[in-house]
């Protein structure tokens, strides 16, 4: 008998011969050469080392059965890489054993893990949810990534769920009618179903359900395909919801709604047939532009043509002709899924007629009707343009009428009013069409005359306002009456410029009311340099006051009996700079005009105190300090309060000052001067009466008046004593004062004849260039040291 392992190793290729138990009876060359493995004769083991787990415990499981069997197998190979056969087992129960012949079938089974590989990829890639159900038991059998995902599991772990597991009950009992309709009728059934995510977001899905069938039309299993059409059923609410508002907008709209294509009016509501005059059944299919003035067609084909979004104006023709303005608001748009140009119709009549209100206003006087000055200035501008051109020769006049204040303020406002307008309506009854007059504010008006040949023919227009504006006017029941002062500026003679021309007329206008008022005047330019450099001294007088360049300067007061100091006057200087110290006189004028004498008067009364400080301090005098009031300082409100906080401020009392006022100040408003004047002297201040005997000053308001002296004016004392007159005047102030309890200073005493003369006859106190000149302040301080050594006469 042939041995049977040498028939074994006939047999080509891998060969195993295996009991039940998976004892190795035999192992073939070619087993052993491609697994690196060796049968233990002894025990017959070794021979499946290589086998993978699962390889090794399925075989083992099959040895047991003891019948032919056939298995796929894993092996390791000698060189690390997986071997994979198919494993046939022949059993042979005389021998009580299994003849196992394994085939390589690892060329095709990388074939098919890389063809899988390449399903895999391409179904996870896919924007569409698969799966692969059994047709039986409705097991998954293949799902790609999304399918998974979206259900709460991945690829592996959904493999064997059942539909219901997968996707939960509630809904298998939903889609189960579509099911079995695709189980029943071979077809693929299509449905939509609305879900809803974890984050509570709904969302839309379209499911087919595609059968698998068999040779014999027998169902083996579902494919199942999800698509996401979520944003396409959002953008399907969102057309529907903005169609359903865009028709709410058409019937609610108070404008009018154009629906055309390519021209044709499909579509209007209601107010763009009010706007033609025509129903919605007569404007439907007609062309748009029929309702459009021919002028506007280029404009509006152009812009349908470019389909561009645009808003112009433009006009309507109504029914019966007449042209509508009306603004266009043209948008291109979706609408029942059709491209169509919708065109808002406004109807802009009242805005345009506000608008041109607004202009109006804009350039005329509301009260009067007339041009403002910003028009008044346009049309200037350009009339001396045109004159530069022509040769034309232009007069301004500038109109202002006088003491017009006074109405308002004893009238009021609306009798005021009233009188404006009837001098507007006159000034321009009085002047020419081709004249142009405005309102340039306040009391003020313009006008301006062209084509002028002579000075004459201004000077008759001027006459004949000065004539029509000073009539009487009547105004709730009363006769009013206002004259006119007008200034005249010529072009080109005496301006270049619209301010230029402006300011020259101003002038000129000033210049008249300085000869009387109700009259003309034309422009000077020697006066109006004068006013020029008062101009300029306001300006330098701001300056001087931000830059501390005012002096005092000071000028001793003394008792006429034996010399001794009994007070100081502080008077103002200003250290110019351009070298030049500026006396009051040069000045102070000025400053009264334009309000400038509030905060120098201040200034000076600070400067007194801190002085009165100083010379206390060092021991010099503690005589009054002497400070001139104005009549713009002494009547501003809050005077007296202010000289209280400066006394706070400087730390000084009300006895260090003595304030002189003149007799003309004093005169204006007694009751209220005497109110003042009291609290003055209340503080501890002295109260002299400056420059006596100069005005017309009532001996009762001497009495009345809380004065302490009076001070003779200086022009009652240069002619002492030789002059009778003023030395009769000078007796009788001086008896006057001490009749009624007043002391008495005399100033600019030069001569010591004046001297003797004043003392001889009672004056007390003493002030002039015999005693000393006003010195600067140190120059006064070495005086002051000089006299405590000095004689007294």
């Amino acid at each position: 008998m042939v041995d049977a392992s040498v028939l074994w190793q006939r047999i080509p290729g891998m060969v195993l011969v295996l009991t039940p138990e998976g004892q190795g009876l035999f192992i073939s060359q070619d087993y052993a050469e491609a697994t690196g493995t060796a049968l233990d004769p002894a025990r017959g083991s070794g021979w499946d080392a290589t086998l993978e787990p699962a390889s090794r415990e399925a075989l083992h499981t099959a040895l047991a059965g003891q019948r032919s069997f056939s298995h796929q197998l894993t092996l390791r190979r000698r060189d690390g890489q997986d071997l994979w056969v198919d494993c046939v087992a022949h059993w042979d129960p005389v021998a009580q054993h299994y003849v196992c012949l394994l085939h390589d079938v690892s060329a095709l089974m990388h074939s098919a893990r890389t063809q899988a590989e390449q399903l895999r990829l391409l179904a996870d890639n896919v924007p569409s949810a698969l799966a692969y159900y059994d047709a039986e038991n409705f097991r998954c059998i293949f799902a790609n990534r999304t399918y998974a995902q979206g259900f709460g599991w991945d690829e592996q772990s959904i493999i064997g769920r059942t539909f219901a597991e997968v996707i939960g009950e509630q809904a298998a009992r939903e889609i189960q009618p579509h099911v079995e309709a695709m189980l029943r009728e071979h077809r693929t059934i299509s449905y939509e179903r609305r879900v809803v995510r974890p984050d509570g977001s709904a969302q839309w899905i379209k499911v087919n359900l595609m059968p698998h069938l068999d040779a014999a039309g027998n169902a083996l299993a579902a494919l199942v395909l999800i698509t996401d059409v979520t944003q396409q059923r959002q953008s399907e609410q969102a057309l529907r919801e903005s169609e359903e508002r865009m028709a709410r907008f058409m019937q609610a709209s108070a404008e009018g709604v154009v629906f055309h294509r390519n021209g044709i009016i499909e579509d209007v509501n209601q107010p763009i047939c009010e706007l033609t005059g025509r129903s919605r059944d007569e404007l439907i299919g007609r062309y748009a532009l029929d309702f459009v003035p021919p002028e506007y067609h280029p404009k509006v084909l152009a812009l349908l043509a470019a389909a561009q979004d645009a808003t112009y104006e433009s006009e309507l023709i109504h029914r019966d002709g007449q042209r509508i303005p009306v603004e266009f608001i043209g948008r291109s748009m979706m609408r029942n899924g059709e491209r169509l140009r919708m065109s808002i119709v406004r109807d802009i009549r009242d805005r345009q007629a506000a608008q041109a209100r607004i202009h109006h206003l804009a350039h005329h006087d509301a009260l009067t009707g007339l041009p403002n000055r910003m028009s008044f200035m346009e049309h200037l501008d350009q009339r001396m343009a045109l004159a530069r051109r022509t040769g034309e020769s232009l007069a301004l006049l500038f109109v202002d009428l006088d003491d017009f204040k006074r109405v308002n303020d004893s009238l009021g406002h609306l009798a005021g009013d009233k009188l404006l307008q009837t001098v507007a309506q006159r000034i321009t009854d009085s002047l020419r069409a081709s004249d142009r007059v405005a309102r340039f504010g306040g009391d003020e008006f313009m006008v301006l005359l062209g084509g002028v040949q002579q000075r004459g023919d201004v000077e008759d227009v001027a006459r004949k306002l000065l004539d029509a504006i000073q009539r009487p006017v009547e105004v709730d029941a009363r006769w009013l009456s206002v004259t006119p002062s007008i200034g005249i500026a010529l072009f080109p003679t005496q301006a270049q410029s619209p301010g230029e021309l402006i300011m020259n007329a101003d002038s000129a206008m000033y210049q008249a009311k300085g000869h009387g008022r109700a009259t003309y005047h034309f422009f000077d330019p020697a006066l109006a340099s004068a006013a020029y450099e008062a101009l300029e001294l306001e300006s330098q007088l701001s300056q001087a006051l931000a830059e501390s360049q005012f002096r005092l300067h000071f000028q001793p007061q003394v008792r006429a009996i034996d010399g001794a100091l009994s007070s100081v006057e502080a008077l103002i200087r200003w250290q110019h700079p351009d070298g030049r110290l500026l006396m009051p006189g040069d000045f102070l004028a000025v400053a009264e005009e334009q309000r400038l004498m509030l905060p120098i008067g201040h200034w000076v009364v600070r400067e007194a105190l801190k002085t009165a400080r100083r010379w206390r301090a060092e021991g010099l005098t503690d005589v009054r300090i002497s400070v001139n009031l104005s009549a713009v300082q002494f009547q501003a409100s809050g005077f007296v309060e202010g000289i209280e906080q400066l006394l706070t401020e400087e730390e000084a009392r009300g006895d260090w000052l003595e304030f002189e006022l003149s007799e003309r100040l004093l005169m204006n408003d007694v009751p209220q001067v005497k109110r003042r004047l009291s609290r003055l002297k209340a503080l501890g201040s002295t109260i002299v009466v400056d420059d006596f005997g100069t005005g017309y000053f009532s001996l009762r308001y001497l009495r009345e008046l809380p004065v302490d002296k009076v001070k003779i004016d200086r022009s009652f004392v240069k002619d002492l004593p030789v002059a009778v007159d003023s030395a009769a005047i000078a007796r009788a102030i001086i008896q006057m004062a001490h009749n009624l309890g007043h002391a008495v200073v005399a100033e600019g005493v030069e001569t010591s004849a004046q001297r003797n003369f004043l003392a001889a006859h009672g004056c007390e106190e003493l002030q002039g260039e015999v005693i000393t000149l006003p010195l600067p302040r140190d120059a006064f301080e070495d005086w002051l040291l000089r006299q405590r050594h000095a004689p007294r006469h």
